[in-house]
């Protein structure tokens, strides 16, 4: 088995860096190493962010929590259904107009001070790197379990991989990575759902019935894990407002050539991601239903290998040729989701490193096209560096678990200040800094007080803060915006966003 998943691994590794060779040739200048050029149409820009959001925390965490906890688990998944309609009616395409390379550009765009430039680029480096943990979590989980290599080994390798992607071939290259992963990702959940449900005759209610005749009712009923309503309400509102600030996904609104096709994208993504996570339910119910929850718990105290657990037992067990075959395509194919996702997380991380603070506060935007992309390849270095130091320390957390914190940082920080530079014209710096600053000491300090990393010694009540942090945000933002006098400027460019922003009169080319 160990000799297949390595084949199956070093065959799509041979297809990627392929890729990236060919990307290599054609990235020489800031535009093509950010945004590929601003070329992409609405199919690759659409199968590609499915691929930035299909996580290992879509295909290991979240079916490991609904193996673990049912329907609790199932919310992670559903809650990402409806992600994207903000993103999509309100974002999308202000973003694609006012921005240029980053989050950070539409603040930037709007207030006309470095400081708030800088602001908005602490709030991405912190949602980036809590997003980067878990997926290298996921590659070392998966590499102890399946192949025998060691946690810390499977963690280097995995961040090297990601450095070669992004440094050699920028966006291009991690666009075509991430739509290859998309395809296999899809594939092989397609596969998982057909066995699934041919075993119980096309019907997923006997699926539901043999789970409540082995494990009880309780386990098709809520408050399991998120045993606080609240916890319930604040999923949501951190999946529904999170994504819209989560930087690694809309730095690919940049990517396409107009807001139009900016929109498109968007719909391509929620029919490609709705759909797989849709499966992610009935795949976790299946994997507690065939491998059983103590099986799972004892390969992985987290569940993130419910997964590939059911994989090899629907393909006839661990003894026999086609359990093995499938265990080694599943894996592989997770190899691939984590080493593709981080490898847009890093692209995006070192370009708020490059673009915003090299080039645009210590430069002043004075800057050759030649020395912006090696000083972003310089950072893609030191970011890959810091992503397998924080892989190393976060052995055993559930990914899922992790990916909410990143998103609930991300609805808390990021988005307000965001939203408001595009629809309040009484705005300004200091209300970036304040809604930045509110937003993120909230997030992260009531989740490392809360369950999810105190378990029963937990202070704050709620595995997901955003139900209260991200009022927080918004609160620091408006506080911020009052402390600052209303003539200081930051406001005279609000009309020409508001136009540019809904019109595209003005857009980066």
């Amino acid at each position: 088995m160990r000799f297949l998943t390595i084949a199956i691994f070093l065959v799509i590794l041979g297809v990627t860096i392929g890729i990236t060779y060919w990307a290599a040739r054609r990235t020489r200048t800031a535009s093509e190493f950010y945004t590929a050029g601003r070329q992409l149409g609405a199919a690759e820009n659409g199968f590609a962010l499915a691929g930035d959001w299909m996580s290992a925390a879509a295909f290991l965490g979240f079916s490991g929590l609904v193996a673990l906890y049912g329907m609790d688990g199932s919310l992670y998944a559903v809650a990402a259904l409806v992600a994207f309609l903000l993103v999509l009616l309100v974002i999308a395409e202000p973003l694609r107009n006012t921005g240029k390379y980053t989050l950070a550009d539409v603040i930037a765009y709007r207030m006309q001070r470095p400081q708030a430039r800088l602001a908005a680029v602490v709030g991405t480096v912190v949602v980036n790197l809590a997003y980067l943990i878990p997926q290298m979590v996921g590659a070392g989980a998966l590499a102890k379990l399946l192949l025998g290599i060691p946690y810390s080994t499977a963690v280097v390798l995995s961040g090297v991989a990601m450095v070669l992607y992004v440094a050699f071939g920028g966006m291009l290259a991690t666009t075509w990575v991430q739509i290859v992963k998309a395809v296999l990702l899809l594939a092989a959940a397609a596969v998982l759902v057909f066995w699934i449900l041919a075993k119980f005759g096309f019907n997923p209610v006997a699926l539901f019935d043999g789970i409540e005749s082995r494990y009880g009712a309780q386990l098709l009923s809520p408050n399991n894990y998120l045993k606080n309503p609240w916890d319930q309400l604040s999923l949501g509102l951190g999946f529904a407002f999170g994504t819209a600030g989560l930087p690694h996904v809309m730095i690919r609104f940049y990517t396409v050539r107009d807001a139009k096709t900016a929109r498109k994208s968007v719909i391509w993504v929620m029919f490609l991601a709705g759909a797989f996570f849709m499966a992610t339910t009935l795949i976790g119910f299946a994997a507690a239903y065939y491998v059983g929850r103590d099986n799972i718990l004892q390969a992985d105290k987290g569940g993130n290998l419910a997964l590939p657990l059911l994989a090899q037992h629907l393909a006839g067990g661990p003894g026999s040729v086609g359990g093995q075959v499938f265990l080694a395509f599943v894996s592989a194919v997770a190899f691939a989701t984590i080493v593709a996702v981080v490898a847009g997380l890093t692209l995006a991380t070192a370009g708020a490193i490059a673009h915003d603070v090299y080039v645009n506060v210590i430069k002043g935007g004075h800057v050759d096209e030649r020395t912006q992309v090696r000083v972003a390849r310089m950072s893609t270095l030191a970011v890959g560096a810091v992503a397998i130091a924080l892989g190393l320390l976060a052995q055993g957390l559930n990914v899922a678990v992790l990916v909410v914190l990143a998103i609930a940082v991300a609805a808390s920080c990021n988005f307000p200040i965001v939203a408001l530079s595009l629809f309040w014209r009484r705005f300004n710096a200091y209300g970036v800094i304040g809604g930045v600053t509110f937003g993120l000491v909230s997030a992260v300090g009531l989740a490392f007080l809360g369950p999810a990393f105190q378990g029963a010694n937990a202070v704050f009540p709620l595995v997901n803060p955003t139900v209260l942090s991200m009022p927080l945000g918004f609160l620091g933002a408006v506080l911020g915006t009052l402390l600052q006098r209303p003539d200081d400027g930051s406001n005279k460019r609000f009309d020409e966003v508001v136009f540019r922003a809904q019109t595209g009169v003005g857009a980066e080319a």
